[in-house]
C-alpha cells in the first residue's frame, strides 16, 4: 500500500494514449473483479473497497460502481449493465477468465470507456488503455534464483502451478529459465488452480509418487497452504521446503518465524487493484496521461525485510 499512496505524487506510466486526459466535472468508474472464491481474490476485494472509500472521499465528484462475479457470465454482464445503465466514463476490471472476457471488454473500450486491466492479460492485445499486473515472470525467475542458492548441488523439486493461462505460463517460464543448467531437476508439474484444497490433492500425489523430494515451487500462497498440509500429514516437513508467492499474511508470519518449511515468499500483492483504481482516477480528476503497461515489482520476502510487508488489517 505504500507503493499506492505514492503514485498521486508522481509522473505515471510509460506510454501514451491516442490524445491527453482532461479533467471533467462528474465521473462515474466501474470496477469488476472476481468473487472471493480464494484467499488472494479475497485480497483483490477487499483493497479495491478500501481504494474506493478513499478516493470517493477524496473526489467527491467520482462515482464508482462496484461489483464482484463469480463466473464470467455474470461478470460479463456486470460490465454490460454498468455500460448501459450506470453510463460508467472508465472501467477497472480484473477478469476471472481472460479469454472468455476479452470480446465483452474490447466493445467497453469501442464504446468509449477509458479500460484498465488488472492481473490477467486478454486474448488480444491492445484492448485496454492501462495494463496494471505483479511482474509473473520475475515471480517465476526470484524464486529459481532462491532454488539454485538453497540447492547449490542441485536435487528434485516439484511444481504445483495455478491455471492454464497466461500468466502462469509466465511465471513457469521464468522459473524454468531460471533453473537452466543448474542440476535441480524438475521430476513433475500439475496445475493446482490457485486452491488450497487443489494443492493438498497434487501434493499428495507428488509425495506418493516421489520418495525424494528437495524442494516444491507452488508459485502461490493459497496453493502452498494446501501442500503444507499434504506435507505435514506425511511426516516429511523436515525433507524439504516450500516457495509460494502473494505475500499471504499467514505465510509471512512463518517466514518472519524462521520456519524451514516456508523460508521465504515472493510477492504479489492483491493491492495492485488499487493501484489501478488510484491510476484511472488520477486519469479523469487530474489530467494526468496514464497508459500502456505497469508492472509492480515481484520482491522475494525473506527474514530480513518481512516486516515491511506484514499487515494486520490485511484478509490476505
Amino acid at each position: 500500500m505504500k507503493l499506492v499512496k505514492s503514485l498521486m505524487a508522481t509522473a505515471i506510466v510509460a506510454g501514451s494514449l491516442g490524445g491527453v486526459a482532461v479533467a471533467q466535472d462528474k465521473v462515474t468508474i466501474g470496477v469488476s473483479v472476481p468473487a472471493a472464491d480464494h484467499g488472494w481474490t479475497g485480497g483483490v476485494n477487499y483493497f479495491a473497497q478500501q481504494a474506493i472509500e478513499r478516493l470517493g472521499t477524496t473526489y467527491p465528484d467520482v462515482e464508482f460502481v462496484f461489483a464482484s462475479a463469480p463466473d464470467a457470465p455474470k461478470q460479463i454482464a456486470d460490465i454490460e449493465d454498468m455500460v448501459s445503465t450506470r453510463n460508467i466514463d472508465a472501467l477497472v476490471i480484473l477478469p476471472g477468465d481472460p479469454d472468455a472476457m476479452t470480446s465483452a471488454i474490447k466493445q467497453v473500450k469501442d464504446a468509449g470507456k477509458f479500460v484498465t486491466v488488472v492481473d490477467r492479460q486478454l486474448s488480444i492485445a491492445g484492448v485496454e488503455n492501462l495494463y496494471v499486473a505483479g511482474d509473473n515472470p520475475g515471480l517465476g525467475a526470484n524464486s529459481a534464483a532462491y532454488f539454485k542458492e538453497a540447492l547449490p548441488e542441485g536435487g528434485n523439486v516439484v511444481i504445483l502451478r495455478g491455471l492454464p493461462i497466461p500468466i502462469d505460463q509466465q511465471r513457469f517460464d521464468g522459473f524454468m529459465g531460471g533453473i537452466e543448467g543448474t542440476q535441480i531437476k524438475v521430476l513433475d508439474d500439475e496445475f493446482a488452480n490457485w486452491n488450497r484444497d487443489d494443492g493438498f490433492k497434487v501434493m499428495q500425489d507428488f509425495l506418493t509418487r516421489f520418495p525424494d523430494i528437495k524442494g516444491v515451487w507452488a508459485q502461490d500462497d493459497d496453493i502452498a497452504l494446501g501442500a503444507i498440509e499434504a506435507i505435514k500429514q506425511a511426516g516429511r516437513e523436515d525433507e524439504m521446503f516450500i516457495v509460494g508467492g502473494a505475500g499471504m499474511q499467514q505465510i509471512l508470519k512463518a517466514v518472519e518465524a524462521g520456519d524451514k518449511l516456508t523460508p521465504i515468499d515472493v510477492s504479489y500483492s492483491p493491492a495492485m487493484i488499487a493501484t489501478a483504481i488510484e491510476l484511472t482516477t488520477s486519469h479523469f480528476t487530474g489530467g494526468i496521461q496514464v497508459g500502456g503497461r505497469y508492472i509492480l515489482d515481484s520482491t522475494v520476502i525473506t527474514q530480513d525485510n518481512v516486516g515491511e510487508y506484514l499487515d494486520a488489517n490485511s484478509p490476505f
